[in-house]
C-alpha cells in the first residue's frame, strides 16, 4: 500500500548525490516512495528509514539492504548507534504530512471529515488535539494559533473556543470547524482552517522541537561530504532548516572566527530553494507549498 506520492522526488534523490555503496537515511518513510528510489541506486549500500506511525509498517520492503526503525526521527543518532552505524553518507527528510493521514478520517487531521479530534502521528502518544482544544488556557491557545498557524486573529479565536467549551466539550473536527468559520469568509475559509489545523497538529506532535533535535542529530551522524536534504511545507519549518544549514544552529546565530569568516559545518548546495515544477503541481496539488534545501557537511 503506497499511500504517498513522493514530492520533489527527482530533485531530492539527485541532491543526495548517492554512492552505490553508501549508507543513507530516509527520516520520513511514509509510503516509501523516496526510500524505493534510494534503494534503486544502491548496490551494497544500506538504507535506514524512520517513521513513528505504525501504519507505515505495511509499506516495508523485503530487502536485506533496508531497515525500518518504527520511531521518531529525533532519535536518529540513538538508533544508528544501536545498529553500530557511526556515520552516514546522506539524510533525506520530507516533513509533509502524508496523504494517508489527511485522507483517513479517524486520524482527525482534516477538517473535510467529521471525526474525533486526534492528530497524533504516534498513536502511542498521550497528547491529542482534543486535549489541546479543551484543556489549554486562553494564552496557551493564542500562542499555538499565532506561532504555529500564523493566524492574525489568534486571540479572538482562542477566546471563542474557551467560551464554547464552557457549554459543551469540543469533541470533533466539525465542532472546531463550526467555531472557526466565524472568523473568516468563504474566500479565505480553506486557508484559514488549514492554518488552524496545522497549528494544532504542530503542538500535538511537538514538531518544531522534534525537528531541531533531528537536525542536530543529523549533523552529528553525517560523514564529511555527506548530504542533508530536507523538504519543508511551511515557513516555520523552512526558517529552522534555513538557519541550520547556514549557521549550524537552529536559531540562525552567526558565529565568526578570528578573521571574521562565518563558521558553519555546511556548504550550501542550494543557493535558492527548489520548488515543484508546474508539471508536478498539476499531478500532485499537495506539493504546492514544498521547498527543498540541500547542504553538504564540510
Amino acid at each position: 500500500m503506497n499511500y504517498h506520492i513522493p514530492v520533489l522526488l527527482t530533485e531530492s534523490i539527485e541532491g543526495l548525490n548517492i554512492s552505490p555503496d553508501g549508507v543513507y537515511v530516509d527520516a520520513t518513510f511514509g509510503g516509501g516512495g523516496h526510500s524505493l528510489s534510494i534503494l534503486q541506486q544502491l548496490s551494497h549500500g544500506k538504507l535506514f528509514a524512520f517513521d513513528q506511525d505504525d501504519d507505515a509498517r505495511v509499506n516495508v520492503f523485503d530487502d536485506p539492504r533496508f531497515t525500518l526503525v518504527n520511531h521518531n526521527f529525533a532519535f536518529l543518532k540513538n538508533f544508528l548507534e544501536y545498529f553500530k552505524v557511526p556515520h552516514v553518507n546522506g539524510i533525506l527528510a520530507d516533513l509533509g504530512v502524508s496523504s494517508h493521514h489527511f485522507d483517513t478520517p479517524e486520524r482527525g487531521f482534516s477538517f473535510r471529515f467529521n471525526s474525533a479530534l486526534d492528530m497524533r502521528m504516534d498513536l502511542n502518544s498521550t497528547k491529542n488535539a482534543r486535549q489541546v482544544i479543551n484543556e489549554y488556557d486562553l494564552n496557551a491557545l493564542t500562542y499555538v494559533f499565532r506561532e504555529y498557524g500564523e493566524l492574525q486573529n489568534a486571540r479572538k479565536l482562542a477566546y471563542a473556543i474557551c467560551d464554547a467549551r464552557i457549554q459543551k466539550e469540543i469533541e470533533t473536527t466539525f465542532d472546531l470547524r463550526d467555531i472557526a468559520v466565524r472568523f473568516c469568509n468563504a474566500k479565505t475559509e480553506t486557508k484559514y482552517l488549514s492554518q488552524l489545523f496545522q497549528s494544532i497538529r504542530v503542538e500535538v506532535n511537538n514538531e518544531m522541537e522534534t525537528l531541531k533535535r533531528f537536525l542536530r542529530a543529523g549533523l552529528d551522524v553525517l560523514a564529511p561530504g555527506g548530504r542533508f536534504v530536507v523538504i519543508t511545507y511551511h515557513s516555520l519549518e523552512d526558517r529552522i532548516v534555513k538557519n541550520f544549514f547556514k549557521t549550524g544552529n537552529t536559531e540562525g546565530v552567526i558565529v565568526k572566527d578570528f578573521y571574521g569568516n562565518v563558521k558553519t559545518p555546511f556548504l550550501q548546495i542550494t543557493k535558492k530553494i527548489i520548488v515543484p515544477s508546474d508539471d508536478e503541481l498539476r499531478e500532485n496539488n499537495r506539493a504546492r507549498s514544498a521547498k527543498l534545501r540541500i547542504a553538504e557537511k564540510i
